[in-house]
C-alpha cells in the first residue's frame, strides 16, 4: 500500500482530496473484507468509480457486528462505543494508533493553534468511568501535550474546577474545558463564572442523565453560566479517527482529510444537494486501515461553504439498506 500518513495529512485542496479518496476506496474495496462484500452486494463497478459521489458508504452498524480491517497488521488498540447495558457496542480496531494521534493533533492545531498555548481541562465523567473511549485517549494526550501544570480531569469535584477556572482567568491563560453536555449543565447550575476567553467544547449527549434539549436552549444556558459568547463542539465518533469542530452556532468544519456528504433518508445510496436534510456520510481518510467511508446514523445538512450542521439522529430502527450483511 502506498497511501502514507504524509499524503493524508498534507492534503491542501479538493483535487488532492478527491485523488486520495478514490485511491483509498479502491484499496479498501480490495483489502477490507466486509466493505468488499458490501460493495459486491451493491454490484458496484469498482474500476468505474471516478468521482467521490460514486463511492458506496458502509453503514456504521457493521462496526457492531463485524471486524472492519483493511490490513492484517496486529491491532494496537480497540476503541469501543458507549451504550446502555445490554446494547451491542461498536468496536473500532486500530492497527496504527499514530494515525489517530496525528489526526487529532493536526486538527486541533488547525482550528485552535498550538496545544502548548493552552491549559486543557476535562469534565467527562461518563467517558472517564469506562474503558475503550477514543475521546478519553485523545483528551489524555492533549492534557499531556499541553504541558500546563493545571491541565487535567475533574470528575465530580466542581468546586475545585471553579477555583481552577478562576485562577486561570486571573492569569489570562488560554483555556479549553471539554465536557459532556450534562456535566457542563450540572456545573453551571451550581456555579457562575464570567470567563469570556474560555473555550467550552461540548461533546454532546445527555447519556440518560437529563432530558434532551434543543441546541439553542442548551447553548444559552452554557453561555450565560460561563460568561462566554459561543459554545464550541467536537464531532467525532468511535468508528472514525478524525473530528470536525464547531466554533459556535453548531456549524462544523472538517480538517482537509475529512469530508461530509448527505444522503437521502429514503434511498441511502443517493446523495442529496446542499441545504437539504438527510443522513450524514463521512469520508475520513485517516481511517485507511479500517474503512474511510461511513454512513452514520446522524441527520444533518451541508452549507455551500462545505460546513455542516448535525440536526439529530435516526430513530432506533435500522437505516434502510443497512442490513445487507447482517447475519
Amino acid at each position: 500500500m502506498n497511501i502514507t500518513a504524509e499524503a493524508i495529512f498534507s492534503i491542501k485542496n479538493d483535487e488532492q482530496f478527491k485523488k486520495l479518496a478514490i485511491e483509498t476506496f479502491k484499496f479498501q474495496a480490495a483489502h477490507c473484507a466486509v466493505y468488499k462484500e458490501y460493495i459486491h452486494h451493491l454490484h458496484t463497478n469498482i474500476e468505474a468509480v471516478s468521482e467521490i459521489e460514486q463511492i458506496p458508504f458502509l453503514p456504521i452498524s457493521f462496526f457492531k457486528s463485524h471486524s472492519i480491517l483493511s490490513n492484517t497488521n496486529s491491532i494496537e488498540i480497540t476503541f469501543s462505543s458507549s451504550g446502555t447495558t445490554g446494547m451491542v457496542q461498536s468496536s473500532h480496531h486500530v492497527t496504527n494508533v499514530k494515525l489517530y494521534e496525528q489526526s487529532y493533533l493536526q486538527a486541533f492545531n488547525q482550528f485552535y493553534g498550538d496545544i502548548e498555548d493552552y491549559c486543557f481541562l476535562a469534565l467527562l465523567p461518563s467517558y472517564q468511568q469506562r474503558a475503550g473511549s477514543s475521546l478519553i485517549y485523545m483528551v489524555n494526550d492533549l492534557i499531556e501535550k499541553s504541558k500546563h501544570p493545571q491541565s487535567g480531569y475533574f470528575l465530580y469535584n466542581h468546586d475545585e474546577l471553579l477555583q481552577t477556572l478562576q485562577g486561570l482567568k486571573e492569569k489570562n491563560q488560554k483555556t479549553v474545558l471539554i465536557g459532556v453536555t450534562y456535566a457542563l449543565l450540572d456545573f453551571v447550575e451550581q456555579h457562575d463564572i464570567d470567563f469570556p476567553n474560555l473555550i467550552i467544547m461540548e461533546t454532546g449527549g445527555m447519556k440518560g442523565k437529563r432530558k434532551e434539549m434543543v441546541r439553542e436552549e442548551l447553548h444559552e444556558q452554557l453561555t450565560n453560566g460561563f460568561g462566554i459568547k459561543s459554545i464550541h463542539s467536537e464531532y467525532g465518533m468511535t468508528e472514525l479517527l478524525s473530528q470536525a469542530y464547531s466554533l459556535g452556532e453548531g456549524i462544523f468544519n472538517c480538517p482537509p482529510w475529512m469530508k461530509v456528504l448527505i444522503r437521502d433518508t429514503n434511498d441511502p445510496l443517493t446523495l442529496i444537494p446542499n441545504g437539504k436534510t438527510g443522513g450524514v456520510n463521512v469520508i475520513d481518510l485517516a481511517n485507511i486501515n479500517s474503512c474511510s467511508f461511513i454512513a452514520t446514523q446522524d441527520l444533518g445538512k451541508i452549507y455551500p461553504d462545505q460546513s455542516f450542521e448535525v440536526l439529530g439522529r435516526f430513530d432506533n430502527a435500522d437505516i434502510r439498506g443497512c442490513n445487507l450483511l447482517v447475519q
